[in-house]
Formats: structure tokens, sequence, C-alpha cells
């Protein structure tokens, strides 16, 4: 078994994405992270019901759509379980300490969070085009 890395999923219930989609998101950037590793356990459907007081048949659709893609595998009995990770982006990346160096700048400078998203999405959109492989 992997280290147990382990991951506490949150909703923001005003964003508009559907709860099922915050999960598959959250543990696919956990996945990109590096924060999740082959082998680790994703909290149980019931614990996740439980720490955001939702459906359970949301947290299984999550999971089944994780495990389509290959990204993780339920073990009947045991739990769900990742099978591979995503990207190369490890969460110790001077990038991302360069990142968050920049953000908070922006938000020195009175920039919203949402002014930032639409500033960096537009960065990102630009060098990396739509429909370019990447």
């Amino acid at each position: 078994m992997a280290a147990g890395h382990s991951l506490e999923y949150h909703l923001d219930r005003r964003s508009g994405v559907s709860a099922y989609m915050q999960i598959v998101q959250q543990t696919e950037q956990a996945l990109r992270l590096g924060l999740l590793a082959p082998g680790d356990r994703l909290p149980t459907a019931r614990e996740v019901v439980e720490s955001l007081a939702i459906n359970p048949n949301t947290v299984l659709k999550a999971y089944r759509e994780l495990e389509h893609s290959g990204l993780v595998e339920g073990r009947r009995g045991l739990g769900t379980f990742v099978r591979r990770t995503l990207g190369g982006a490890p969460a110790d990346s001077p990038l991302r300490t360069e990142l968050a160096a920049w953000t908070a700048e922006a938000r020195t400078s009175g920039l919203e969070r949402e002014d930032v998203a639409a500033l960096f999405t537009s960065v990102l959109d630009q060098q990396f085009p739509k429909g370019e492989a990447g």
C-alpha cells in the first residue's frame, strides 16, 4: 500500500458546477499535483456523504466516472483506489511557488478571485490554444 495520502473534498454550492463534477475535478487535480499516488484509497462514499451532506448517488456517480477514466478502481469491500496519476505538476514545484507569489501580489493589488481567474484563463488560452495537443 502507498504512503497513504488522503483527500478531503470541498463543495462550492454557488459555483454552478454539479457536486459530482466537483468531486471528479478535485480528484483529478490531486492526481495532477501528486497529492494522490497509485495505491492510495479515496475516502469511502459514506465518508464523503457525511462530510459534505450530499446524496450517496452523487459520490458513486463521481467515482464511477473516475473509474471509467481508468484513474481509480473499486475493490469490493475495500474501497476505491488510485490506479494512475495525471500530469507532471507536483505540489512542490518551483512554478507553484512563483504562481503563489504572483497570486498574492494580484490580491494585494485589489484583484478579486474572479479577476485573477479571468486573467489566468486568458493567458492560459493564449499559451495553450484550444485544439492544440497539449
